[in-house]
């Protein structure tokens, strides 16, 4: 067997044993991708030592600017979290909309939270605000809730400084800006085809109320609802911690809905402006301030002080509970680290072998394109083990070195970015803590659940590539 095919079985075999250690033994996914990242290394030929220096310093030079993204993003998230900037846009976005489009208020509700706020903590927050909704119109939950969670996970898939997308971006070296503009042009048809669309379809066949045990037996037409509270991890639901009624005015102090649209678009129209530097070129004073202000870190340092100042020390917050909070959200932004790195040192590795080289020669041959790959090695990651972070990272892995071998120019590998972010979007089911988190929230049976919530994720990530499918032809 020549080496070019070891490598490839070698590759083959290494996706095995990290579906196995993830699925089989239960092993946490930064330690199974390291463990499948030494095996694969040690079986393509790598001596001990010259494997765990390309280890570490693959593991630096995956996480210099990356770490730092994710960490000021989650610090931006807890902060919107804690002043109630999902409630807010849900309150006053529900408030303008009539019945009639309200659902396409929520698709843009669930869209605008999820770019800075943990999709977990959003539906457990923003789902029970729906059911007054759904007792006062005696519609069926699935009616407003799908499109809600359509705009939360197109969001989270497609934008960011959501942890899949960004980590998919860092790990192949993406344009963030070039990731934020393809994924808002491959978002928001998502959303509309998964979100009301759906959601009306799916709502006629299943009539879900508002599960009992957590609405309990207050009033019928305007019933005090509970909000449980939840780790970003997806565990289980605490007990209660406020009552919120959709349609009358929150009992919160919630911060006006201008302010909370600003902070959500401030780093995303910031990464833009360091996009439009970067293109002017040049040494110019305008050219270096855009690039300054628009890089990753600077956009979200500056988002951060933003939202401190606006959403704490305006509202009587002090500096010990923001500081607080700012250590709480690196807790969860720490394991989203760790597996992204892990992941960009298995793409060092496979680099080193040369895996890229060979299946850059074989996509040639078969015509297959880099997003085509990308995406199909993400869906099958997400069908497998469930976890969508660790769908898009291993897809970033293995496409990372495919578009250096093809010398892929900045726009398709964002555009590679966002196809991968579609295969690890979609495809849910009983391995995915989302999809308990929605058969509890919505209260349905796991029949119910595969029916409305599978195919909606399914949606997001098929309308999506299907998006992407359409433009690749245009981006070169």
């Amino acid at each position: 067997m020549s080496y070019e095919a070891w490598v490839v079985m070698a590759a083959v075999l290494a996706v095995g044993v990290l579906l196995t250690l993830i699925i089989v033994l239960k092993v946490q996914e930064f330690l199974a991708l390291l463990l499948t990242t030494l095996a694969f290394g040690l079986a393509v030929g790598n001596g001990p030592t010259e494997l765990m220096d390309l280890v570490v310093g693959e593991m630096g030079d995956s996480l210099g600017q990356l770490s730092l993204v994710i960490a000021l993003g989650a610090i931006f998230g807890m902060v919107l979290q804690h002043a109630g900037a999902a409630e807010r846009i849900a309150v006053t976005l529900v408030e303008r909309f009539s019945d009639r489009t309200i659902s396409w208020g929520l698709g843009l509700a669930g869209f605008l939270v999820a770019t800075s706020v943990y999709i977990d903590v959003a539906i457990v927050v923003l789902v029970p605000m729906l059911y007054g909704v759904a007792q006062r119109t005696g519609k069926s939950l699935l009616h407003y809730g799908i499109p809600l969670c359509a705009g939360l996970s197109a969001a989270y898939t497609f934008m960011p400084p959501a942890p899949g997308p960004l980590a998919a971006s860092g790990i192949m070296g993406a344009d963030i800006g070039l990731v934020v503009l393809f994924g808002a042009v491959c978002g928001i048809p998502a959303v509309a085809v998964a979100g009301p669309l759906f959601g009306r379809f799916i709502a006629r066949r299943i009539h879900v109320v508002p599960p009992a045990a957590i609405v309990g037996s207050a009033d019928p037409v305007a019933p005090a609802l509970t909000t449980p509270s939840t780790g970003t991890d997806g565990s289980s639901p605490a007990t209660a911690t406020s009552t919120v009624d959709v349609r009358a005015e929150p009992e919160r102090d919630l911060p006006s809905f201008g302010s909370v649209v600003l902070a959500l678009l401030m780093p995303l129209l910031l990464i833009l402006v360091g996009t439009v530097g970067r293109l002017m070129g040049g040494e110019s004073p305008v050219a270096t301030t855009l690039t300054f202000v628009g890089n990753p870190v600077m956009a979200l340092l500056l988002t951060v002080l933003f939202s401190m100042w606006v959403f704490g020390v305006r509202r009587g917050i002090g500096r010990a509970e923001l500081g607080r909070l700012a250590g709480t959200a690196l807790g969860p932004a720490g394991n989203i680290i760790l597996v992204t790195g892990a992941g960009g040192v298995f793409g060092g590795v496979l680099v080193s072998s040369g895996l890229g080289d060979t299946l850059s020669a074989a996509m040639r041959d078969a015509s297959i394109p880099l997003v085509v790959f990308g995406f199909v090695v993400a869906a099958v990651m997400r069908i497998s083990q469930g976890s969508g972070l660790v769908a898009m990272v291993t897809g970033a892995t293995f496409s990372a070195p495919l578009a250096e071998s093809l010398g892929a120019s900045p726009t398709t590998v964002a555009l590679t970015c966002i196809a991968i972010a579609c295969g690890g979007a979609g495809f849910s089911h009983v391995n995915d803590s989302g999809f308990w988190m929605a058969n509890r929230y919505f209260g349905m049976n796991v029949a119910d659940t595969l029916k409305s919530w599978t195919v909606m994720k399914s949606l997001v990530g098929l309308t999506g590539f299907a998006v992407v499918l359409l433009l690749s032809p245009f981006v070169s």
